[in-house]
C-alpha cells in the first residue's frame, strides 16, 4: 500500500494550495481518508476526513470554512483545498486512510496506512 502525498509548498499568507494524495495497493473506495497536519515541535493534528463515497466530511475548527477534502475515485486520489492561508497552517500535511466511521476520523490511531508528507509554508 503507497499513499503519495505532493502539492506543497511556499505561499503567502492569504494564498492557496491543492495538496494531493495518490493511493495505490488498496481498494481505495473502501475507505475513508483523513488529513492530518503537524507542525515543528508540535504534535500531529486532525485537519478533516471524507467517507468513503465523499458525501461526508469533516474538518477541524481550525481550518472550517478556509479548507475542502474531495475525492476522484477515477484517479485513487484525495485532495485537500486549501485557502485563505495563514501561517499558523505552516505545517508537514499527511494524508491516510482508514476503514472505520467518522466517529475516529480525528484520532489518528485509528488509521491503518499514512502518506510520507508534504511541506507547506505559509509566509506572512
Amino acid at each position: 500500500v503507497q499513499l503519495q502525498a505532493s502539492g506543497g509548498g511556499l505561499v503567502q499568507a492569504g494564498g492557496s494550495l491543492r495538496l494531493s494524495c495518490a493511493a495505490a495497493g488498496l481498494p481505495f473506495s473502501d475507505y475513508h481518508m483523513g488529513w492530518f497536519r503537524q507542525a515543528p515541535g508540535q504534535e500531529r493534528e486532525f485537519v478533516g476526513g471524507i467517507s468513503w463515497s465523499g458525501g461526508n466530511t469533516n474538518y477541524a475548527d481550525s481550518v472550517k470554512g478556509r479548507f475542502t477534502i474531495f475525492r476522484d475515485h477515477a484517479k485513487n486520489t484525495v485532495y485537500l483545498e486549501m485557502a485563505s492561508l495563514k501561517p499558523e497552517d505552516t505545517a508537514v500535511y499527511y494524508c491516510a486512510a482508514s476503514r472505520y466511521g467518522s466517529s475516529t476520523w480525528s484520532i489518528s490511531g485509528w488509521y491503518d496506512y499514512w502518506g510520507q508528507g508534504t511541506l507547506v509554508t505559509v509566509s506572512s
